[in-house]
């Protein structure tokens, strides 16, 4: 007996029949995913995706999904195409912060700064005004970082931590925001800014900066008082010293190197330490 097994066709194809339910479907959905409307949506929202990570080899599955996505119907506009290469970069990005970044160390300037007298002024202030303070400190600091080429890490409750390639560049921020930030004025408190600077090696590792250099940087700021910038000596060796008026602080902490010098620098511009 001889088995055919070919599906079996009474009659016409029903996804050919012109005027079927399926057939109707069809056309809707090419028509939607060829308007320009949905297109130039699709096409924005792949924009707003996040970019491609400096990690990117090009041998992923997820960046050989999106090749194939990418030369689907390439002769036509599609919203399909433009969404599913938007997903492709939101899923790669993804996966990008949850692999640690295995780049070497970077020679870097780091920056600490924080309030001093905030946290018991806090304990007596009302959220709004601890808030109020801690989001006009933040943007202030901030902008001032960017203005000379940093870049900031994280904020830290009342502080921040930025980085730089320019080791004067720092000592300069770190000078214009301990301004800024006293002029700023919430209910009864004027706050008062210090900073600490390091140079060395940290890590990059994500979105952070990790490493011995890091600690040093946050041990040198807590050493500093309301109003005053401390600098490691590699950090003073990165700059002019003609630019500036330089003391040495006596400086002890744990997990610092014993032979570690600290100075108090103020620009030549400013009054004398």
């Amino acid at each position: 007996m001889i088995v055919n097994d070919e599906p079996r066709k009474d009659g016409p194809d029903e996804d050919a029949v012109p005027g079927s339910p399926l057939h109707r479907a069809s056309e809707l959905l090419a028509r939607g995913d060829e308007s320009n409307v949905a297109v130039r949506a699709a096409h924005l929202a792949r924009k707003l995706a996040p970019t491609e990570s400096r990690l990117s080899t090009g041998d992923r599955t997820s960046d050989r999904v999106a090749r194939i996505l990418n030369d689907v119907r390439r002769d036509r506009p599609s919203a399909v195409r433009e969404i599913g290469l938007a997903s492709v970069a939101v899923w790669q990005s993804l996966i990008e912060r949850r692999r640690p970044d295995p780049a070497g160390p970077v020679p870097a300037t780091i920056l600490f700064t924080d309030l001093v007298g905030f946290s018991s002024w806090a304990l007596r202030a009302g959220d709004d005004q601890v808030l109020e303070l801690l989001a006009e400190v933040n943007d202030a600091t901030e902008q001032v970082i960017r203005a000379h080429g940093g870049q900031v890490v994280k904020t830290l409750g009342d502080g921040t931590m930025a980085v730089f390639l320019d080791a004067a560049e720092g000592i300069a921020a770190a000078h214009e925001a301990v301004g800024a930030i006293s002029a700023i004025v919430v209910g009864d408190f004027r706050p008062a800014l210090r900073a600490g600077l390091h140079t060395g090696a940290p890590r990059i590792v994500g979105d952070d900066f990790l490493g011995v250099d890091v600690n040093i940087a946050a041990r040198v700021c807590d050493a500093a008082g309301g109003g005053e910038v401390y600098v490691s000596d590699a950090t003073l060796e990165q700059v002019d010293l003609e630019d500036y008026a330089v003391k040495r602080k006596r400086f002890k902490a744990k997990g610092v190197p014993k032979e570690l010098q600290v100075f108090r620098v103020l620009p030549r511009y400013g009054e004398s330490v």
